[in-house]
């Protein structure tokens, strides 16, 4: 006689959760076990975990031809995810456990040969969907604690297939876990350890406030990494629907890794890092490090010594928000909205334009330098900010009681723009749209005059006169200002100076 019985999980693809029916079908015939349902490597070696998981946990494995359907079959399926409730569809179909007790329940979970539950990747996500389609969830008790992030969610957290057999068979109740949604306060540098450089502090209150793209420039030891260290300690806080896409990306890369809830994240990789590993991709489409930094910070150091086709893959992600990975078995999309702030030398040596310190380099070097860094790519960085050397002697004096400077003052200036941003047009300025800048960044004839003479004598794209108008909304904004003003259009031209240097 032939016995079926239906599990439901969920599996994971890009920042999605599909929903999966694991239906396991009991028939006579020769003793085997058959997964079918597009399974990857780990999916079909399921079957040997899975029955030492069963003997293990003092239940019997049917003696019967086993055929597992993992539908909808055209969805690639991978990773140990699977692994309970194969088992927990192998004990209904036996009559183990009944049918009846599934209903309302998703499962997620890798077994070891001993009946353990290990935790798996994607947890969040995959309670998200769980959520949104009013089920509950038993997963890992590992995955618990940051699978209840989802508000409103059924988390249920389990060490063994045996405790979760006892719980649906009403033996033992198992509890509900807890979000731990307390948010830590967060200590960062402040900026009052940089001495000077008062134009890139301004700089880097602007790129705050607007969610602006930033490149320092500059000879090397001016103070470009310690100013971009500090921007998260100015940045206004996330709200909870940004912490929670920050900490769901964060878990498709590892199951119990990802930022204090609601700190933004600061990504810094390093300059030999590929394409892959700072867009995204593979075989199974990963996220990269401008997923990681989503809602936060990208900070590419020492940016022309980057690759050159890493840097530009970065073109689209920073003005769409998003990353779309195409592979041959599908396709996945992951968040990309952050912030990049990079630094760089003028040259190969460092020194090009340093009062104190001749440089170096051939013009040649200097050209072929400056070449790795495209128009396009420029185009899209908002603010474009040298970081002059300082004179010895100001690195020795005491440090002055201006708090006007310090992180705590920027930050509050910056919470005021971000709050007017929000009220206005409900997103920071960075990602005004061209349809919302005609409605939002309105010049009067003076300032259009005005524009226009300089952007036609400088030779800006449009793409740069779009920008330069977000950033002067954003100065507008930091002095609480309705109209944009000729004096935040030529402050904001002045942030671009890199455009007008010869390549």
């Amino acid at each position: 006689m032939s016995r079926l019985a239906v599990v439901q999980t969920r599996a994971k693809t890009g920042l999605d959760a599909p929903a999966v029916s694991v239906e396991v079908h009991l028939s006579a015939g020769l003793p085997a076990l058959n997964i079918v349902g597009l399974p990857e490597a780990a999916v079909r070696e399921s079957k040997d975990r899975v029955r030492s998981a069963i003997l293990n946990s003092g239940y019997e494995f049917p003696v019967s031809r086993i055929t597992v359907n993992l539908a909808p079959a055209d969805l690639p399926k991978e990773g140990g995810r699977f692994d309970l409730p194969i088992a927990l569809g192998i004990l209904a179909a036996s009559g183990q456990i009944t049918q009846d007790s599934l209903q309302g329940y998703e499962f997620l979970g890798e077994l070891a040969l001993s009946g353990e539950l290990r935790p798996v990747t994607g947890s969040l996500p995959a309670s998200i969907a769980c959520n949104k389609a009013g089920n509950k969830l038993i997963l890992p008790k590992n995955n618990a604690n940051i699978a209840a992030l989802s508000p409103g969610s059924t988390v249920i957290g389990a060490t063994d297939l045996l405790k979760v057999c006892s719980h649906l068979c009403g033996m033992e109740v198992l509890e509900k876990a807890i979000s731990t949604r307390d948010q830590e306060s967060f200590t960062y540098p402040d900026l009052m350890d940089v001495k000077g450089q008062l134009q890139a502090k301004k700089a880097l209150m602007t790129s705050a406030a607007g969610g602006h793209h930033l490149l320092f420039y500059g000879p090397p030891g001016t103070g470009k990494t310690m100013l971009a260290s500090r921007l998260p300690g100015i940045l206004p806080p996330m709200n909870d629907q940004e912490a929670l896409e920050v900490a769901a990306i964060h878990t498709l890369a590892s199951y119990n890794q990802s930022p204090q809830w609601k700190q933004r994240p600061f990504r810094n990789p390093h300059h030999t890092a590929s394409a892959v590993a700072l867009v995204g991709g593979g075989s199974q489409p990963r996220p990269g490090e401008i997923s990681f930094a989503h809602n936060g910070i990208l900070f590419l150091d020492e940016l022309p010594e980057f690759q050159k086709v890493a840097l530009e893959v970065l073109r689209e992600p920073l003005e769409t928000g998003e990353v779309v990975i195409s592979r041959a078995k599908g396709q996945a999309s992951f968040p990309a909205g952050f912030q990049l702030v990079a630094a760089m030398n003028p040259c190969p040596c460092g020194f090009l334009g340093d009062p104190q310190k001749a440089c170096q380099c051939s013009p040649e070097q200097v050209r072929r330098y400056k070449r790795k860094l495209s128009g396009p790519l420029l185009d899209r960085i908002d603010l474009q900010v040298e970081v002059a050397s300082q004179k010895t002697e100001l690195l020795f004096q005491a440090q002055q009681d201006n708090s006007d400077l310090s992180s705590e003052a920027i930050r509050i200036r910056v919470n005021q723009a971000h709050a007017i941003q929000q009220d206005r047009q409900g997103k920071s300025n960075a990602r005004l749209s061209a349809s919302e800048i005609n409605q939002y960044c309105l010049l009067s004839q003076k300032e259009q005059n005005f524009m226009t003479r300089l952007c036609d004598k400088l030779g800006y794209s449009a793409r740069a006169v779009h920008r330069i108008l977000r950033v002067a909304r954003t100065l507008a904004d930091l002095e609480e200002q309705k109209d944009i003003l000729q004096k935040h259009l030529a402050e904001a031209v002045h942030y671009r100076k890199l455009d007008r240097e010869p390549g």
